[in-house]
């Protein structure tokens, strides 16, 4: 079995990781053990301190191997941060986002091998060697996308990055438009579009729907070949509010409430075939949309395989009546 997961952010980490707990020892009658492939969103992606940072990737990258400060949900652990202290005493700009030492390694790393002309595509593999996720972790492209907000106070309108917006002004700012900068020239990573059409089936996972598994949607060519899948999500929202993070301020952002049934309609039934919610919104109803119901709170690791494997078992109950 094959399984493409669209993916960006801590709760797309974590479900994976639910995800490979219920795929563990579950082989076909041939042998065969089944098999992820991450998409990763990379429209987080800055340039920092001369060192390319893709945050996604990253917790993904972490998460599954291990190395993840669990009780944020990304970093990493055991974390110290001298090299952040040091460049504060050299008055370097900004210092709203902090890199932790041992994460600075994995963004040298990065820098020098696409200074070097490798591909993220081929920085994530091997980097990937070292942490032995468990999955396939691709890039959603290859190409250099970054998500800005256009947003305005009292210094006029304007457009700033994704991350300044969101750690430095905690997406307090009132936001009016979210745009992948980049987005129209870039092509899928090397893989991704062969993964799709391969999979067995694809996992949305509870990530934010408009900048982590959005940014993914946006890069011609991956909503297109995704339709001609089976796809099922789980709702990020439950009872009208973010599970984590704050992306009903990004929903805001495009007009889309923050509902469950708002969600699967901003998606829509030309992609998703399946959709969890949770029990506070059982009684949703998408038209042309398999809807159920179930807790989805994350709250440990059963209760986060235990996602997973409904969102599997839905998608391969929706593929077996298509086919």
């Amino acid at each position: 079995m094959r399984i493409v997961v669209p993916a960006g952010g801590i709760g797309g980490a974590r479900f994976l990781r639910g995800l490979r707990a219920v795929l563990a020892d579950r082989a076909d009658s041939h042998g065969n053990e089944p098999s992820i492939t991450v998409i990763g969103n990379t429209g987080d992606d800055i340039t920092l301190f001369g060192l390319r940072i893709c945050p996604d990737l990253d917790t993904v990258m972490y998460t599954l191997g291990g190395g993840i400060n669990e009780s944020q949900g990304w970093g990493r652990a055991d974390e110290t941060f001298v090299v952040k202290e040091e460049l504060l005493s050299y008055g370097m700009q900004p210092t709203w986002f902090g890199l932790g030492d041992r994460d600075v390694a994995t963004h040298i790393v990065r820098s020098q091998m696409m200074a070097a002309g490798y591909s993220l595509s081929a920085v994530t593999e091997a980097l990937c060697d070292r942490w032995r996720p468990g999955v396939r972790l691709l890039p959603m492209t290859d190409d250099r996308v970054e998500t800005h907000v256009l947003v305005e106070d009292g210094e006029g309108r304007r457009a700033i990055h994704f991350q300044e917006w969101w750690i430095r002004h905690r997406a307090t700012l009132s936001a009016s438009e979210i745009v992948l900068v980049g987005a129209e020239d870039a092509e899928p990573a090397p893989g991704v579009l062969e993964e799709i059409a391969e999979a067995d089936v694809v996992l949305l996972p509870p990530s934010n729907p408009v900048v982590s598994i959005g940014s993914v949607l946006n890069v011609p060519g991956i909503r297109q070949a995704l339709q001609d899948a089976t796809v099922v999500g789980v709702s990020p929202i439950i009872g009208g509010t973010a599970v984590r993070g704050m992306a009903d301020a990004c929903l805001a952002a495009i007009n889309v409430e923050s509902t469950a049934r708002a969600v699967a309609e901003h998606y829509g039934p030309d992609l998703l075939d399946g959709w969890l919610v949770d029990e506070a919104d059982a009684d949703t109803q998408v038209k042309g949309i398999d809807v159920r119901s179930r807790p989805l709170y994350m709250s440990d690791a059963d209760s986060t395989a235990a996602i997973a494997r409904a969102a599997l078992d839905l998608a391969l109950e929706l593929k077996g009546r298509q086919s």
